[in-house]
């Protein structure tokens, strides 16, 4: 069943200019997530934190994030999202400076959570924009191709923009390199951007509501990293069920509030709630895959962190032209139901090449295997996201836009924690029966824990008993990684048969929108 194309006004130069400027937040707050990967040794040299705090380190920022998504989407439909936007860039750019700066590492956890808070701001209302920027079905089926392209761009190149600037510079650089385009696009966002809000005036913000959310997704993400890192136990079972409980008071506040954060009218459409939960199973499956991808390439194949990084550009190219091609069917009748059906079926294709990468295999394979499903995955995305903000309200879009990427931070704890542990499991098991004889008392703990500490206890070893339990721990370890692949593609190859049944036949209401109905001033 096809899809009949609307139009709606068409965007001019103006609007894609304006494009251009919201790319800036979008690159920086995806590279963010990725940019210490090689500052650490940098940072605790400087500031020397003890374990747990390197740990929060890394995960305040995408802790804070997280849990304000919600937040923060509501409260830009209210007040205005490119208000909202310019408050969070300058939040965003003051905190980077901050960090750059950081005297402990206390500090510097504190400032993480500030950038995340940032961040929180930014991401809702660039995609809240551009669903109202975008009239035209046609064209902000573009634009938010580009938008994902931006957001899995900064993510890809945040390591790659670490180790140059580490090998230049101090660590604070890589904190400091957000201050120019933050900048930018204060100088720029008032004079390209248009300002949207709900036009009802609505009553006052629903502080409770915020709260909830922020204790509903904090800890469950917060238990979902836990059992990634270090495996199923009774805290990170709590945290998991604290979070649920308080998500189900929050959604029964919204249900019985005057003026709910979130709107259960977003719900009521078949096409909004099944993006989120598609979404959330791409992120699912790509993020679980991701944690063992990036290992293999410098513990199996040997390459170094910023190798590795420049390596991983190679897949995001065939990228380039998956996205543009799928909306172009789209428009041009195919039901996207079928499009994202097959965008999911590349992606099971992908996941099960990866099985051809073993320890011994040259790098083609896995970068071929990453390729195909970074094309199925983005394709998905795209899709997706351009159908959850054509199923929204333009006044509901920073909500919408928030949702969906809360759907996305927790697909991809959740994949961290399924199918990291499902590999993990699966490396213990191989490698405990296939070290060689000859390891020192307790050695045998610290090999069974990573394959990165089997690598250090080999070379302590003589140099025979070390190259054996090198090929052991590797093999093991891509083992670990094929059933992670295999996990993934369950969960993709059912996605394909699901999406299409969800989806088939949506068409979203797009009832004219009126210029009043949320353009303020420009």
């Amino acid at each position: 069943m096809s899809e009949p194309h609307t139009q709606g006004p068409r965007a001019g130069r103006r609007e894609w200019m304006g494009m251009a400027v919201l790319t800036l937040p979008l690159l920086l707050v995806s590279m963010d997530v990725s940019v210490l990967y090689f500052a650490v040794p940098f940072i605790s040299r400087d500031l020397a934190p003890t374990a747990t705090q390197q740990l929060w380190i890394f995960d305040m920022y995408g802790f804070a994030l997280s849990g304000l998504l919600l937040t923060m989407g509501a409260l830009g439909d209210r007040i205005g999202r490119r208000k909202l936007l310019l408050i969070g860039a300058t939040a965003f750019g003051a905190a980077s400076v901050a960090a750059a700066y950081a005297q402990s590492a206390e500090m510097l956890i504190a400032v993480r959570a500030l950038l995340g808070i940032g961040g929180a701001t930014l991401m809702p209302s660039t995609l809240g924009l551009v669903r109202n920027m975008f009239r035209d079905a046609g064209q902000r089926a573009t634009a938010v191709a580009v938008w994902s392209a931006a957001m899995t761009g900064g993510i890809s190149l945040g390591p790659v923009l670490s180790g140059f600037l580490l090998s230049h510079f101090w660590w604070g650089s890589v904190f400091l390199i957000n201050l120019p385009a933050m900048v930018l696009l204060l100088v720029l966002a008032p004079l390209l951007v248009p300002e949207f809000k709900s036009p009802a005036p609505g009553r006052r913000f629903d502080v409770l509501s915020s709260l909830l959310s922020f204790a509903a997704v904090l800890p469950a993400v917060y238990g979902l990293k836990r059992i990634a890192a270090d495996g199923f136990d009774a805290p990170a079972a709590l945290a998991v069920a604290a979070g649920l409980v308080v998500g189900a008071l929050f959604v029964r506040r919204q249900r019985v509030a005057e003026e709910p954060m979130i709107s259960p009218a977003l719900f009521r459409g078949r096409g909004f709630g099944a993006s989120i939960g598609i979404n959330a199973v791409a992120m699912f499956a790509m993020a679980g895959f991701t944690v063992f991808s990036m290992q293999y390439l410098q513990l199996v194949l040997g390459k170094s962190p910023l190798e590795s990084a420049l390596w991983c550009l190679v897949p995001s190219l065939a990228v380039g032209g998956a996205a543009p091609a799928a909306t172009a069917l789209v428009s041009r009748g195919v039901d996207r139901a079928y499009v994202i059906g097959g965008a999911f079926a590349v992606a099971t294709f992908g996941y099960l090449f990866a099985l051809g990468a073993g320890a011994g295999s040259g790098i083609w394979v896995i970068l071929v295997a990453s390729g195909i499903v970074a094309v199925g995955i983005v394709t998905v995305m795209t899709l997706i996201t351009d159908l959850a903000l054509d199923a929204a309200p333009p006044e509901r879009s920073g909500a919408a836009a928030a949702l969906l990427e809360t759907g996305q931070e927790f697909g991809a704890a959740l994949g961290t924690a399924v199918l990291g542990s499902a590999g993990a499991a699966y490396y213990r098991h191989d490698v405990t029966g296939a070290v060689p004889d000859g390891l020192p008392a307790g050695a045998l703990a610290s090999v069974r824990e990573t394959l990165g500490n089997a690598l250090v206890v080999a070379d302590g070893l003589p140099a025979r008993t070390g190259e054996a339990l090198t090929a052991a721990a590797r093999e093991a370890f891509t083992g670990g990684m094929h059933a992670a692949a295999i996990g993934a593609a369950v969960a993709v190859g059912a996605a394909a048969v699901l999406a299409p049944l969800l989806l088939r036949g949506v068409r979203p209401a797009r009832p004219a929108e009126k210029a009043s109905a949320g353009a303020g001033a420009p």
